[in-house]
């Protein structure tokens, strides 16, 4: 389906971050049939994709949230269906009770701390699960900032670190070292985890494998992950977990910017109202270049701009392009796919104003904003 037909840059505010629900319907579709023909259960991963303006439509095919602290967990409670599994690399005890309250999962990072926090779920009120994070120790993720296998990863504790006294009292095991990546990609983990862990699984509930499956690309294998979960759970007798966040939300939106300025020094500078620093940081990150409609790369087409935000910081460059004409004052721009690891890591440094949040329905070529941010946002986050 051709997504954001019809859709009208002009017709937000700038900058505005815009979400096709007839995208995210479309991942969640795929994700769907992936649960009903494997036995999987997919969580939507908050720290990816939290607008909970859609948790309706989200809730009605995906089985949770994963929440990787205090404040996701809230959330996924609040406005989500389904179970809320935590995770978070160390718990602080005056958060504990109230994680236990909000979550059905509680995932430790290390033995010790789940030997120090495990008693808090017979307070809760509803029976919770824990579970131990481990590290495979297969580095898979093609970026390092990435790579929760890396050399000295503090996320999951190494077969060296484990112990094994502690089997019993799991409900589960955890698992996440892949970023963006293929089935292929999730094989090789798989195994390195039964060859440190396998011996573990026996008699627990339940082994969530993560997240970093980018099952609604094109180009994924869902037949080979299909495959993998079937036959893990029929030699194990466990339920698998998957946690997607960008695979629900991958292709599903777009941030609009203006153009306020154009500098000259040693070529064409276009200041724009939307910052690579605060609005889409993992440009700087990762880092990436995002793609622009009917822009091409420098060079390409007749006018060539270096396209930078209004903050202070000298590196709030978003990267040079080439249109066919040349920009102007009051022009708009859209870049793709900026519905996943954006509006979560976004920031208000400099005083630089957050982008609106619309949605928008490619069946009835309507958008629809459903948040604006104000300067008492700003303000409240200070003192």
């Amino acid at each position: 389906m051709d997504f954001f037909k019809g859709f009208d840059p002009y017709s937000v505010q700038s900058p505005c971050f815009v979400v096709d629900t007839d995208a995210v319907e479309y991942n969640l579709r795929i994700l769907d049939d992936v649960q009903k023909r494997s036995g999987a259960k997919i969580l939507l991963a908050l720290k990816a994709f939290s607008m909970w303006h859609i948790a309706p439509l989200i809730s009605s095919y995906l089985c949770g949230t994963c929440a990787s602290g205090l404040w996701e967990a809230e959330l996924g409670r609040e406005e989500f269906d389904g179970i809320v599994s935590t995770y978070s690399p160390a718990y602080k005890e005056s958060e504990i009770v109230r994680i236990m309250e909000l979550s059905d999962h509680v995932i430790f990072n290390t033995p010790s701390q789940f030997l120090r926090f495990k008693d808090y779920a017979s307070s809760s009120s509803h029976p919770v699960e824990l579970g131990l994070r481990v590290n495979p120790e297969q580095s898979e993720a093609p970026v390092a900032i990435y790579d929760p296998s890396g050399p000295f990863s503090r996320l999951g504790t190494v077969l060296s670190e484990f112990d094994p006294s502690i089997v019993d009292e799991l409900d589960g095991f955890h698992f996440h070292t892949l970023c963006e990546q293929n089935a292929d990609a999730l094989e090789r983990v798989l195994r390195a985890f039964e060859e440190r862990f396998g011996e573990f699984v026996s008699g627990r509930k339940w082994v969530n494998w993560g997240g970093g499956h980018h099952i609604t690309r094109e180009d994924y294998d869902t037949e080979k992950l299909i495959n993998l979960v079937c036959d893990f759970i029929a030699r194990y007798d466990v339920d698998v977990y998957l946690e997607p966040g960008e695979a629900v939300a991958l292709g599903t939106g777009v941030l609009v910017a203006e153009v306020l300025d154009i500098v000259h020094n040693g070529m064409n500078i276009a200041i724009l109202d939307t910052s690579a620093t605060t609005h889409m940081p993992d440009v700087l990150e990762m880092p990436y270049r995002p793609h622009i409609w009917d822009a091409g790369e420098a060079g390409e087409k007749a006018y060539t701009y270096r396209l930078g935000g209004p903050s202070c910081l000298a590196g709030d460059v978003i990267g040079d392009y080439s249109f066919d004409r040349p920009l102007k004052p009051g022009d708009r721009l859209v870049f793709s796919d900026m519905a996943h690891y954006t509006m979560v890591k976004t920031t208000t440094f400099n005083g630089v104003k957050l982008p609106s949040i619309a949605v928008y329905s490619s069946t009835s070529r309507k958008a629809e904003h459903v948040r604006h941010f104000y300067y008492s946002d700003f303000k409240n986050r200070l003192s």
